[in-house]
């Protein structure tokens, strides 16, 4: 018999009990193995993951799309960070410098009216992530789920030159959550060209797999260095595009 959980209740206009839309559709194994650096390797199932959220960050509401894709460092699966496009400048610097977290500056519409949910990703005058989707029944978690997620650290050398102040690191970032409440979400992800954010040509959507609202329990977060990359190997991975780890040449988005 399963046990139904109760819906958050919150007070009008409270940001902090936002649910998460997270949208997980399959790709090619190949367009993930081409984004990652040497010393990670793709996971079995070729699944990209977003999430779309409204977060208290400093106080004020922090709209952001998360884009991660299967992988795994050292034989723990988990998921890599293509980028953060989030909507506070004010915490893109500080989380690359501190942790490597790739975030860059995107605006992201997001909202619940009745039983529609849409979203819709921007960045630089390009829409990126199109979704639109009507809510259907509690879809409960079973257990609690763990997450892990991975990030790259690194200086590059100060004048410029094939060289770093700090070396490439994988940065792992360990979560576990109690089950929370989640509904099951009918609806379209919609995935538009871009040159600076390309997630529709090098990671295609072959079929969508999954869409949920989720009001996760948040239980602990732990966000340590975990190891040291090769340097050489490392290097093509260096040049991103406005902060992501989109591939690019000297942060520029590339030519069509």
């Amino acid at each position: 018999m399963t046990n139904t959980t109760h819906a958050p209740l919150t007070t009008p206009g409270e940001i902090a009990q936002w649910p998460m839309l997270k949208i997980v559709y399959r790709t090619d194994k190949e367009a993930i193995a081409k984004l990652l650096p040497p010393g990670i390797d793709a996971g079995e199932t070729p699944n990209v993951n977003l999430t779309v959220y409204n977060l208290p960050v400093n106080c004020e509401p922090e709209y952001g799309v998360l884009i991660t894709v299967n992988a795994n460092y050292q034989g723990q699966s988990g998921e890599y960070a293509i980028g953060y496009g989030i909507d506070q400048e004010a915490a893109i610097h500080i989380s690359v410098m501190m942790n490597g977290q790739p975030k860059f500056p995107a605006t992201t519409e997001y909202y619940r009216l009745g039983p529609d949910v849409t979203a819709r990703c921007h960045h630089q005058g390009y829409t990126f992530l199109e979704f639109k989707g009507l809510v259907g029944e509690e879809d409960p978690i079973n257990g609690d789920p763990e997450r892990f997620e991975w990030w790259t650290k690194y200086s590059r050398q100060v004048g410029g030159g094939e060289g770093y102040d700090f070396p490439p690191h994988v940065v792992k970032v360990h979560g576990k959550y109690g089950p929370g409440y989640r509904l099951a979400v009918t609806g379209k992800l919609t995935l538009l060209e871009s040159p600076w954010d390309p997630i529709a040509t090098l990671l295609p959507l072959r079929e969508q797999i999954s869409s949920h609202l989720w009001w996760p329990e948040y239980r602990s977060r732990e966000v340590t260095l975990a190891g040291e990359l090769d340097p050489k190997a490392f290097w093509p991975f260096v040049d991103t595009i406005g902060g992501s780890r989109w591939p690019g040449q000297l942060g520029a988005p590339p030519k069509k």
